[in-house]
């Protein structure tokens, strides 16, 4: 791909035909977009070749997390913010050659394939050290990882040998980042518990607050505070309801709409700023983008940006000065529902594993199935929604990530004083989720495979990527995997997987749960 008029970009899963974005991404971003964010991946190479091995420093440790943090599909748009970034990596690789990336696109399909998984990995594992970071937790060892494998992905005499124990070991270390994150929110906002959230909108200003940073959503409570101002989350950011410390904010109402992909329709019109501290951002609509500000590696062009210094009182006049709606706007789920819950984070979930063991005994649970992951737009993931619906009585569904805005306002009933439903948290508390399934094996003294355990995921971006790696690091077979494969995996590479961790394709939701559900032989 020498073209300056063209770009190739296959790294979400709604990409073009199901193989590469090379005219403009699906996404929105443009060619000289998606170009200047190669570039920032090669000069992060160029940067980590001349770092010696174990030598990280927080200035640069911060720097790389940026820089992988923007390429994230659906954070940056805005190619002025990209080149600052840029800069500021040539700066501290001393003007270093930047890697063509080139090499890595056009290389043998199963290198590629290798090179894709970690890097893409890595970009999601970047998002979740930089929400930790945000919050003065970071890891030595975590920033190290980055500088070798990108210091690998720029070799370009890497053999498989090389690159298969780098994927592998992406995930190893993603399970060690969603760690030290859960720790961070943990430690800081007290351990979640189960919350009943609120879609209706009551009268009055209100800010809407989008993407996943829970510190810029503390700093825009502590600053709403006695203005009159109430805060509304959306898409990932919902969790948040359930954090002791951010749930005592009175201000703090509920969620206004759904997934981040509905955001263009749901905007519409509507009576108050929105604030994206992470992706998922659109294209802006013309009728609300006189209200988008962004924050943090998020920059859209146009859009006012929040700087460093996270001072939201532009946001919060604007919010007075719209006024917000004038009655309650009773909005729904996609289900109809009234109301959403959150919170059933590892230590709540833990807290009742004696009941989850006793159903288990008495045959009222037969199986669990975890259902989550990122939502889209592409045609197909009504899949979701149908696979909830249809499961039976006996089942317990645990789902994380934007893909439960499919189903998490309906109302499932309980099992053993149980709720059917358990919203665990964002993508990445399937920490969370992780910490449940290793817990249960030791209590059934069973292997995690042997659990009445199934893994049903949706996928869209990076992140997705990063908690998939994780999974298979730690051994975890049996994931039905959807919409589409990504188009990255190479077909020896996904037979691999499919040989070594069970990795099914998704067909449709009854003979998917008729293979989970079948009696064991």
């Amino acid at each position: 791909m020498t073209d300056k008029n063209e770009m190739f970009c296959f790294q979400c899963e709604q990409t073009r035909n199901g193989e590469a974005c090379t005219t403009g991404g699906v996404c929105g971003k443009k060619v000289d977009t998606a170009n200047l964010q190669d570039e920032l991946i090669g000069s992060l190479i160029g940067l980590a070749k001349i770092v010696p091995e174990g030598n990280v420093n927080g200035t640069l440790a911060q720097l790389v997390l940026d820089g992988l943090f923007t390429t994230v599909t659906n954070v940056s748009f805005d190619d002025p913010a990209i080149q600052s970034t840029i800069n500021d990596v040539q700066a501290a690789a001393k003007d270093v050659a930047v890697y063509d990336m080139d090499n890595i696109w056009e290389a043998d399909d199963d290198i590629r394939s290798l090179k894709a998984l970690t890097l893409l990995g890595m970009k999601g594992m970047a998002a979740y050290a930089h929400h930790a970071a945000a919050l003065g937790y970071t890891d030595d060892k975590i920033n190290a990882f980055f500088l070798k494998a990108l210091r690998t992905l720029g070799d370009d005499n890497a053999t498989m040998d090389d690159l298969l124990p780098l994927v592998m070991e992406t995930g190893s270390v993603n399970f060690d980042t969603m760690k030290l994150l859960d720790q961070a929110n943990t430690e800081s906002y007290g351990n979640p518990v189960p919350t009943e959230v609120p879609l209706t909108i009551e009268p009055g200003p209100f800010v809407i607050i989008s993407g996943h940073d829970l510190h810029d959503l503390k700093l825009l409570l502590d600053q709403t505070t006695g203005t009159g101002v109430n805060v509304y989350t959306h898409g990932e950011m919902l969790p948040a309801h359930g954090y002791p410390e951010l749930k005592k904010y009175p201000q703090l109402k509920g969620n206004f709409g759904t997934a981040w992909q509905n955001q263009q329709k749901e905007f519409k019109n509507m009576p108050a700023p929105v604030l994206f501290t992470t992706n998922c951002i659109m294209p802006v609509g013309k009728s609300y983008r006189d209200r988008v500000y962004t924050t943090s590696v998020v920059a859209y062009p146009g859009m006012v940006h929040i700087g460093a210094d996270r001072d939201f009182s532009q946001i919060i006049a604007q919010a007075k000065e719209l006024g917000g709606y004038d009655t309650p706007q009773e909005m729904t789920g996609i289900n109809g529902g009234h109301t959403v819950t959150t919170g059933f984070g590892h230590n709540f979930v833990l807290s009742q594993a004696d009941k989850v063991v006793d159903a288990v005994n008495k045959g009222d649970l037969k199986h669990i199935i975890l259902v989550g992951g990122c939502d889209g737009a592409r045609v197909g993931r009504n899949y979701y929604t149908e696979f909830v619906k249809e499961s039976p009585e006996n089942t317990l569904i645990l789902t994380l990530a934007c893909g439960k805005y499919r189903f998490n306002d309906m109302n499932l009933g309980t099992i053993n004083g149980l709720p059917r439903m358990m919203d665990m948290g964002q993508c990445n508390d399937t920490y969370s989720a992780i910490a449940v399934a290793l817990a249960l094996a030791e209590a059934f003294d069973c292997d995690v495979n042997d659990l009445p355990l199934t893994l049903v995921l949706s996928w869209y971006e990076q992140k997705a990527v990063a908690v998939l790696l994780t999974l298979l690091s730690l051994g975890i077979k049996n994931i039905h995997l959807g919409p589409t494969l990504p188009a990255f995996v190479s077909p020896n590479i996904l037979k691999y997987l499919v040989d070594n961790f069970e990795l099914t394709p998704t067909n449709t939701a009854k003979e998917d749960l008729a293979r989970i559900l079948a009696p064991q032989m």
